[in-house]
């Protein structure tokens, strides 16, 4: 055989397996254009009719531009009947926490809200809860965590361990204080007592107020306890234990909703089109690298947030 004819089969070869790919290829495609066609039409809330909407509070509670504009737009949604807010959520920032009550309470103005609470409802996540008009949760579920939380890490011992020493310009005693290379104390200590304490403050009021509690009751609970959701409508923290089901059923017994109306998810927004290849692309990719499928967020400053400990 001349070299020319093996060039020529290789060539040949390559081309094949080469056409082969792209087939291949092509034919993923497609599948993945009609699946997100179909799903885009399948989604619940592009039909009309009246609607209970859910809305869904997992993971670490943060200010969301977005999730505002969401609950707003329900406010003038005269199709949507009620809104059930379904909470798994360790809680998150104070600012967080504090602008999920105040869109709440806006909501709850317009429409009959409930929340339930499923495996977790603490902290800024009850701090949720409190802003809808019935609560349920789960009996074994986990609540309650009332408090503020500001931590501190001192790496001053380590830091001249391995011989780094850090200097800074302020311009003022209390600007970047406190400083990680030096023990919580004085003055910086001070300052940070009392911006927990004013957020604790509001925290306390606002739990008194919307659970019909005296604020010596509510302080008594607010030490930071978590408790099981039984507990919780034992002390009045909660209304009822429960889930969906039971959430469906109090709206139609006190709101006058009928139960059977059809329930869609409004947030977190559901993926359509492309979305839901690139979060599937992301979550791979993430543990290909050796990184958790989910990202963690950081949180810097003061929370309304229980975890368990030696947990980030």
């Amino acid at each position: 055989m001349t070299n020319q004819m093996h060039h020529d089969i290789l060539a040949a070869d390559r081309y094949r397996r080469s056409r082969g790919l792209w087939r291949i290829l092509a034919l993923v495609a497609a599948v993945i254009a009609i699946l997100a066609l179909v799903g885009r039409f399948a989604l619940p809330d592009q039909v009309g009719g009246d609607r209970i909407a859910r809305i869904v509070v997992s993971g670490t509670i943060m200010t969301d531009a977005a999730r505002s504009k969401v609950i707003s737009e329900l406010i003038e949604d005269d199709a949507i009947k009620a809104v059930i807010v379904a909470i798994n959520s360790p809680g998150g920032t104070t600012a967080g926490g504090e602008e999920l009550y105040d869109d709440l309470r806006r909501l709850s103005a317009a429409k009959p809200v409930v929340s339930t609470i499923d495996e977790l409802g603490a902290s800024a996540a009850y701090m949720t809860a409190i802003a809808t008009d019935h609560i349920f949760a789960r009996r074994l579920s986990i609540v309650g965590s009332i408090g503020v939380l500001y931590q501190h890490v001192n790496a001053g011992k380590l830091l001249d361990t391995i011989g780094v020493d850090l200097d800074k310009v302020a311009s003022g005693p209390l600007k970047a204080e406190p400083d990680f290379n030096e023990p919580l104390e004085g003055a910086p200590r001070q300052s940070i007592t009392e911006l927990v304490e004013d957020s604790f403050a509001w925290f306390v009021d606002i739990v008194a107020e919307r659970r019909g509690l005296t604020r010596p009751q509510t302080l008594a609970l607010a030490d930071g306890r978590i408790m099981t959701g039984r507990a919780g409508v034992e002390t009045g923290l909660i209304d009822a234990t429960g889930g969906e089901f039971e959430a469906l059923a109090w709206l139609e017994s006190e709101r006058g909703v009928d139960k059977d109306t059809r329930i869609v998810t409004v947030w977190p927004p559901q993926g359509n089109d492309f979305g839901w290849v690139g979060n599937l692309l992301g979550t791979s990719m993430r543990s290909a690298i050796g990184l958790p499928a989910e990202s963690v967020v950081m949180l810097d400053g003061l929370v309304s947030l229980w975890q368990v400990a030696g947990t980030p």
